[in-house]
């Protein structure tokens, strides 16, 4: 066993991992696989694939085992491990265990083919249904609850929220800002990369920026999060890729899942259901915490846009 392999395992925790950090649970190490192994290097792609492929019998194996199933080393099964989630390959072990026992207890659920050119609209609608609800499903697992509710702590006291995001990201960005708004909270979304940074100048701290990106490394989404950082606001990232240059300027980071990429639907199209699932959360713990402001506010909004929802009587 190498002498890195050997520290990682010497008191059961990952180098400057705090000791008492709890690992994910099963659920969460099959949804930080589908999450996280299309940015390992092909080595760790090996090794997290085949704990995905037959949980119960990596289980069964020693470190010096599944490095020669893979054709990899130790030590990257253990940087595999870490990456993760886990303290060392011990506690990835338990995790693959307890993934196993509930794939034969049915729990787990099935795979589907990627959509062919030629399918049904009926099979169409039944493998997007289904991978919905995986990337939900994937989301909720992996979703950090202490980093969410400091989010929410930072949220819910800001003098001023900024929410970057281009493309898909920026519909989802404009969707929290105006939901902060509803509860009678500043927020502007922005997805012009020039007026986000003269924006982020302009904060400071007690303040909110969030930066939304799947890929965690777009310029310009990443760029205003930087001046926000600098100037002293509270930054947070909403990212398929928590170990991507957005995380640099991050104070909370929420990682986010996504439905396997094909053709007829990338990545940019299937992130957005988990950013929005990620956005709710944000939004409920903010409307909990501000619960006596904010119910005044949303029925106010209710009452204002209510007649523009009353079916209006035709004239002749």
């Amino acid at each position: 066993m190498t002498n890195d392999v050997k520290e990682i395992f010497s008191n059961g925790t990952a180098k400057g991992r705090p000791g008492g950090e709890a690992a994910p649970a099963p659920a969460a190490l099959a949804a930080k696989v589908r999450t996280l192994a299309p940015s390992m290097t092909r080595s760790m792609q090996r090794v997290a694939e085949a704990v995905a492929a037959d949980p119960a019998g990596c289980a069964a194996l020693t470190v010096t085992g599944l490095a020669e199933l893979t054709g990899t080393s130790e030590a990257t099964v253990v940087r595999t491990a870490r990456l993760l989630g886990y303290p060392g390959y011990r506690d990835l072990r338990l995790a693959l265990a307890g993934l196993a026992a509930q794939q034969q207890s049915g729990r787990a659920p099935s795979v589907t083919a990627d959509i062919a050119v030629d399918d049904p609209i009926a099979d169409v609608v039944a493998k997007l249904a289904h991978d919905e609800q995986q990337t939900l499903a994937d989301t909720a697992a992996g979703l950090d609850t202490i980093q969410l509710g400091a989010a929410v702590t930072a949220l819910a006291a800001a003098r001023r929220t900024d929410i970057y995001g281009v493309g898909a990201s920026g519909l989802v960005a404009q969707d929290l800002a105006q939901k902060l708004l509803r509860i009678g909270l500043v927020a502007h979304a922005h997805s012009d990369p020039h007026l986000a940074v003269t924006n982020a100048v302009q904060l400071r701290t007690g303040d909110v920026a969030i930066a939304i990106t799947h890929s965690g490394s777009t310029g310009d989404v990443i760029e205003p999060l930087r001046v926000a950082f600098d100037r002293g606001a509270t930054t947070v990232a909403i990212t398929g890729r928590p170990d991507g240059p957005v995380s640099q300027y991050a104070d909370h980071i929420l990682t986010t899942s996504t439905a396997r990429e094909s053709e007829l639907r990338p990545a940019a199209m299937s992130s957005r259901t988990s950013q929005l699932l990620v956005v709710d959360c944000l939004f409920t713990g903010v409307t909990q915490r501000t619960y006596e402001s904010a119910a005044p506010a949303l029925s106010a909004s209710y009452e204002a846009l209510a007649h523009r929802h009353s079916p209006r009587t035709r004239t002749r």
